[in-house]
């Protein structure tokens, strides 16, 4: 059994929905999950030996949601080591804009600029797809629960 520990970067709440089912899936499997709506670098320094899976949509012109640019800008002035720190990327986005999905694009590369460790694919879901988000995030989770 893991530690997921979730954070979500949501506008309208879609992110957050499906952060509900993603850690759903994770419990099912027998996972300890928590799920920080409002994250803060502490979330991510707090437990050593947790997964951290990001949910971020983008908004705007490519621009994080308001919830989670804090963290970003922890990220930024404080330049933690996070070296070996395992995360999934899962964005969500309109592929009809140029910056399809950039917010999780920006955290990626600031998680990877600071050591941490993407394992398996970052997702970019495009919700303008017939797909359900839920779905698509559902079989790449487990596809990557089946594989590690």
């Amino acid at each position: 059994m893991s530690h997921f520990t979730l954070l979500v970067g949501s506008t309208l709440g879609n992110a957050e929905d499906l952060a509900d089912e993603l850690a759903g899936i994770l419990q099912n499997r027998g996972h300890q999950t928590v799920i920080h709506t409002s994250p803060q670098l502490d979330h991510i320094l707090i437990r050593p030996d947790h997964y951290l899976l990001l949910v971020c949509s983008t908004h705007g012109a490519g621009d994080l949601p308001d919830n989670i640019q804090p963290l970003s800008r922890q990220l930024d002035e404080q330049q933690p080591d996070l070296t070996g720190l395992p995360y999934l990327a899962l964005g969500l986005g309109d592929s009809a804009y140029d910056t399809f999905c950039y917010a999780i694009q920006i955290l990626d590369r600031q998680l990877e600029d600071l050591g941490a460790q993407r394992i398996g694919d970052r997702l970019e879901i495009d919700v303008s797809q017939p797909d359900p988000p839920e779905q698509i995030a559902g079989k790449w989770l487990d596809h990557w629960l089946s594989h590690r």
